[in-house]
């Protein structure tokens, strides 16, 4: 595994970084840092779907939750479509929804599997700038749920393994934008699911997503060519050769860093569906892309290649305004610059971000002026700061929100103008010992008998 002395020794991008002290404290309600105004968006159990019956958290039910926003949240990307005849600047958020905590989200702690499968999986908004404010738009057209149950196509050299077609997402953890005009989701470990739900074909999950994120009749297309396995994130770009290049990073303690370059064009259709995959391999200040000769099993592949392990990988973010990828993971956040600006070249340089503390950094996404966006989780751990969304930047670094007690920050993205961060507080209340009747705190609405609730909030400057 790469060690932190190891990658201290690669050069730094500095802004000097601000202490622990600079973080908000840990308190019942959220805190907004001074030049910005909060507003929530969208909580669990809200609807996302026009026929989505209204929420009772008392009485959840497989097909309600099947169109309502999910219990836990986490941002995987914007998409910009282009400007409609009424120049009204509009995207399509895409939510991955990861996990359900049985204790949290039915009362008495008592699971009701069918549902906690529609809870789950990933939710597609529409959200557009009306009056000066960035908003969802209720019923949007574009607007959808993928869950459990969705049926899905398979493509690749392992398809017909999985016969072709399977039926739903599971433990969606991210994804992202592609420069063709698509969205990448990506499945992490499927086994808690696979048997919470009694799916019985685990060969089905752990894939890599793609789907038309402005055509809500688009089937999920799983893609075999990029392997399975626990994937924590995914970012995508297009090679000067014309190939399609998509980076994965392996979820986990000691997960790989892998990269597809497809063997036709990054454009509209099935760039994925055929290509080559490599790992990557640290030395110093330099990565190295080696060449995988067999995807069945990436992760076995790669340490038969001497690709190297990293420290948790959990997030990665495409920086087009400087041409860069960034992971973040255990070690806080690098830099990888590939040679000559072209992310399909052999190699990449390496630098590291100080993020010493900002805590546990675990989201990472690039804002319109090419700005770090680092959101920090410790999965319920409560310590005496609270959970914060970081700016990091020319400026330096500085807190920008704060998650409620026990809550984490599931991701961020600028608006089309910049003016806004889209951003997620994900299971606030959910501490050790909490349960549905006993959250830590009942944010954002502090109403009795009101579990707390995972919210898509819009930070707005000024």
């Amino acid at each position: 595994m790469i060690s932190r002395r190891s990658l201290l020794a690669a050069p730094a991008l500095l802004p000097a970084v601000a202490t622990a002290q600079s973080a908000f404290p840990v308190l019942q309600d959220d805190t907004v840092a001074p030049g910005f105004r909060r507003g929530v968006l969208m909580r669990w159990g809200d609807r996302v779907t026009f026929d989505a019956p209204p929420w009772d958290p008392g009485t959840v039910d497989a097909e309600g939750a099947s169109a309502q926003f999910g219990w836990d949240a986490r941002i995987a990307d914007i998409v910009i479509p282009p400007l409609a005849a009424d120049r009204v600047p509009r995207g399509v958020l895409a939510i991955a929804h990861p996990t359900v905590e049985a204790a949290m989200a039915f009362p008495g702690g008592v699971d009701r599997p069918e549902a906690a499968g529609a809870m789950q999986g990933a939710s597609l908004l529409n959200v557009e700038l009306q009056a000066g404010r960035w908003i969802v738009i209720d019923g949007g057209f574009q607007s959808r749920r993928l869950t459990a149950f969705n049926l899905c196509r398979v493509s690749g050299p392992l398809a017909t393994e999985t016969g072709g077609a399977v039926r739903g997402l599971i433990a969606v953890t991210g994804g992202c934008a592609t420069p063709w005009g698509s969205l990448l989701l990506t499945e992490g470990d499927p086994t808690p699911w696979v048997q919470r739900l009694g799916l019985g074909r685990e060969e089905a999950y752990g894939w890599l997503v793609e789907l038309d994120p402005l055509d809500p009749q688009s089937i999920p297309v799983k893609h075999t060519a990029i392997g399975r396995f626990p994937k924590a994130d995914a970012a995508a770009a297009a090679a000067r050769s014309g190939q399609a290049v998509v980076f994965v990073a392996e979820r986990g303690s000691g997960g790989y860093l892998f990269r597809f370059l497809s063997s036709g064009p990054a454009a509209a259709g099935a760039p994925l569906e055929a290509g080559s995959l490599a790992v990557a391999q640290l030395q110093g200040g330099q990565l190295t892309w080696v060449a995988l000769a067999d995807a069945s099993n990436p992760p076995e592949s790669a340490r038969a290649a001497g690709g190297t392990p990293l420290d948790t990988p959990s997030g990665l973010a495409r920086d087009r305004t400087g041409n860069r990828l960034i992971l973040c993971g255990g070690l806080g956040a690098m830099s990888l610059l590939p040679e000559g600006g072209d992310p399909g070249a052999a190699t990449m340089s390496v630098r590291r971000h100080d993020t010493s503390g900002l805590g546990a950094v675990r989201t990472v996404s690039v804002d319109s002026s090419g700005g770090l966006m680092l959101g920090t989780d410790m999965d319920g751990v409560v310590g005496p700061k609270a959970q914060t969304l970081w700016l990091m930047d020319d400026a330096g670094t500085r807190p920008v929100y704060g998650a409620a007690r026990a809550a984490g920050i599931g991701g961020a993205a600028a608006s089309p103008d910049g003016r806004v961060i889209f951003t997620v507080a994900r299971r606030p209340g959910a501490e050790r010992g909490a349960s549905f009747e006993r959250p830590s705190t009942r944010w954002p609405q502090f109403e009795p008998g009101v579990p707390p609730r995972s919210a898509l909030l819009s930070l707005a400057r000024g």
